[in-house]
């Protein structure tokens, strides 16, 4: 499989941005489809209690869709290539710990949280059309309905804490575990935003930068 990918350093910490393939997008769609419409399977799945978020439905994916899908190998191909780009180092060990989907509705938001790990990221299965505006014009700032927002530090000068991602369908970003991150609400729509994300480990020579 041929990697698209965008290696983004912005601040302290890298964050790599992938275009999760088309097939992953629309099996791991096709799937969640299913167990939304299967109430044991909502029920068992649900991971609503061990997550921050105050939205509508978050759940586990199983084994079974995170290898049929392709999207276990995928994110494994990902975090190597990330890995091997920052630190010049090839990751022998990629162990996956969780991986969930978020379905989020209107006026719905994940508060700041950071996860746990040593690799993390988030990307989008669906977006809506609309995710509102400011109800005061606000000239040449753009609205954050929706929007993933990545934070580390203090604002100062020639440096941001902050970095805000407009959802995009396909779009995922890998960052490591401690980067704090929030998600916006947004308005106007009755449509969902579904986001996918994950936590894991990788080998602890890599990871512990002190050698501990």
């Amino acid at each position: 499989m041929e990697l698209e990918y965008k290696f983004i350093k912005c601040f302290g910490p890298s964050i790599f941005k992938v275009k999760i393939p088309d097939k992953i997008v629309e099996e791991l769609n096709n799937y969640v489809d299913k167990i939304v419409t299967n109430n044991e399977k909502e029920k068992e799945l649900d991971y609503g209690q061990y997550l921050v978020g105050d939205v509508t439905q978050e759940f586990k994916l199983e084994k079974d869709i995170l290898e049929k899908s392709g999207w276990l190998n995928f994110i494994a191909q990902s975090a190597s290539k990330w890995i091997e780009l920052q630190t010049e180092k090839k990751i022998k060990k990629f162990q996956l710990i969780e991986s969930w989907i978020v379905r989020q509705f209107e006026n719905e938001y994940n508060p700041v949280h950071w996860h746990s790990g040593h690799l993390s990221g988030a990307g989008f299965l669906k977006v809506p059309n609309n995710l509102g505006s400011f109800i005061q014009k606000k000239d040449a700032k753009d609205y954050p309905g929706g929007m993933l927002e990545l934070i580390h530090g203090s604002k100062a000068f020639l440096s941001d804490a902050k970095f805000r991602i407009k959802p995009e369908i396909g779009d995922f970003y890998f960052f490591p575990n401690y980067l704090m991150h929030t998600v916006y609400p947004f308005k106007d729509t009755d449509e969902e935003r579904r986001s996918i994300s994950f936590n894991a480990t990788i080998d602890d020579s890599i990871y512990n930068v002190y050698g501990n």
